[in-house]
């Protein structure tokens, strides 16, 4: 049986450093007392530029992209797990059960996307700026539709057979897989997919960022991440 999440955060609380406007996602209490490092650190933004935030990129992004392509040569992507930051993310898979050998952590996946393709390929505005933050900073972020997210974001485990998603055919989840939940559904699979339904779509316009903080990455890392992701949506 899951546990129930605690009370809403205050819409006011921030990252350890303070940033404003990012708040931290509750913990389910069995959450708290097993992964006591564990954070989700959210933040709200809405879309500045002109168009659907899944259509191509502008030339500043792609060039950006491109940029990164040419720092993100062979030697640095091999050794990337080697780096703090990728390095606390495959402690924290292993922790969790998750092989990161067979199950890669977002940054590796992208070095080894990087390695295939000769670069890092634009995949459309939002899944570029998504991929840019996780590139400079080690840390991934994902993005939910905030029409379809009912109250503030936490981790707590799945119970038998809970939908992932309100949609009518959402994938069903066995019973104490970790999970990103709203107040009443759980949304993603930690380090996994996204609730079908749940996704940014071409009309969105509000978006709920949200970032995995683990033990040994710093705060600034996070915070990094997301801001890069608002300011580029929020950008002309």
């Amino acid at each position: 049986m899951r546990s129930d999440p605690p009370p809403p955060p205050d819409r006011s609380e921030t990252g350890q450093s303070g940033a404003p406007e990012l708040e931290l996602g509750w913990r389910a209490r069995e959450v708290e007392q097993e992964l006591p490092e564990l954070r989700l650190v959210v933040a709200q933004t809405r879309v500045g530029r002109p168009g659907s935030v899944l259509a191509g990129s502008p030339s500043g992004i792609e060039g950006r992209l491109h940029e990164l392509s040419n720092r993100f040569r062979g030697a640095r992507a091999v050794a990337v797990r080697r780096e703090p930051v990728p390095a606390a993310y495959r402690v924290f898979f292993r922790h969790i059960g998750l092989d990161p050998d067979v199950v890669r952590t977002p940054i590796e996946e992208a070095a080894l996307e990087r390695m295939l393709h000769g670069g890092f390929l634009s995949g459309g505005l939002l899944e570029d700026i998504l991929l840019i933050a996780l590139v400079d900073t080690g840390v991934p972020v994902w993005a939910l539709d905030s029409e379809a997210v009912d109250g503030p974001l936490g981790i707590r485990s799945s119970s038998e057979g809970e939908p992932l998603g309100r949609s009518s055919g959402a994938p069903l989840l066995p019973t104490g897989r970790l999970v990103v939940a709203d107040a009443s559904t759980a949304l993603a699979v930690l380090f996994g997919e996204l609730a079908p339904g749940h996704e940014v779509s071409a009309g969105t316009s509000g978006l709920t960022l949200f970032a995995i903080q683990v033990s040994g990455v710093p705060s600034l890392y996070v915070e990094e991440a997301l801001w890069t992701c608002r300011a580029a949506l929020e950008g002309p």
